[in-house]
């Protein structure tokens, strides 16, 4: 079994003073709900195994603060992909499919639309109350932890993956 974990980036300024969208940096909400989320990860042991970051400044941002609160000796391998910054579903599924086969948890931290429309395609096999969450938008610091039944990431299909958890800061405190 493999097991996909995807982050969109924690919420932004606005306009990056840069005036490149590609440099826009985390707000203090944005760190807020970044670590909020690094401790439900923690807290459920959804510790990756690789990380594949895109090369934005809030996806940066947003997994340096995930990095920092998992437990020491778990560090997982991470690389800065600057394919996945406005990568389309396929595009990320493509990312996917280069990993490891000796990778079991890996964790893509990116953008909307590709991250939704990557999870939608990836569980459209699911109940249709597994997708009703997924349906609306992917707001900024949600996750989405889909497994898939195979041995090596280049078998993960579109249609093939079970939702096993949707989290997002509005949801995590909600429940509290």
């Amino acid at each position: 079994m493999r097991r996909l974990i995807l982050l969109r980036h924690a919420k932004t300024e606005t306009d990056a003073p840069t005036g490149n969208d590609h440099d826009r940096r985390l707000e203090d909400r944005g760190r807020a709900d970044a670590a909020a989320m690094a401790e439900w990860l923690s807290e459920q042991r959804l510790v990756p195994d690789q990380v594949l970051v895109s090369t934005a400044a809030r996806t940066r941002e947003t997994w340096d603060i995930l990095a920092g609160l998992f437990p020491a000796g778990a560090e997982p391998q991470v690389e800065h992909l600057p394919e996945l910054y406005s990568a389309s579903a396929a595009q990320l599924l493509q990312a996917v499919h280069e990993v490891s086969a000796g990778i079991n948890r890996l964790m893509l931290v990116g953008h909307n639309p590709g991250l939704q429309e990557l999870a939608l395609g990836l569980t459209c096999g699911c109940n249709e109350s597994d997708r009703k969450l997924l349906s609306g938008n992917m707001p900024t610091s949600a996750i989405a932890v889909i497994d898939f039944p195979i041995a090596d990431w280049a078998d993960a299909r579109f249609g093939t993956g079970k939702l096993q958890h949707f989290v997002s800061p509005k949801i995590l405190r909600e429940a509290s």
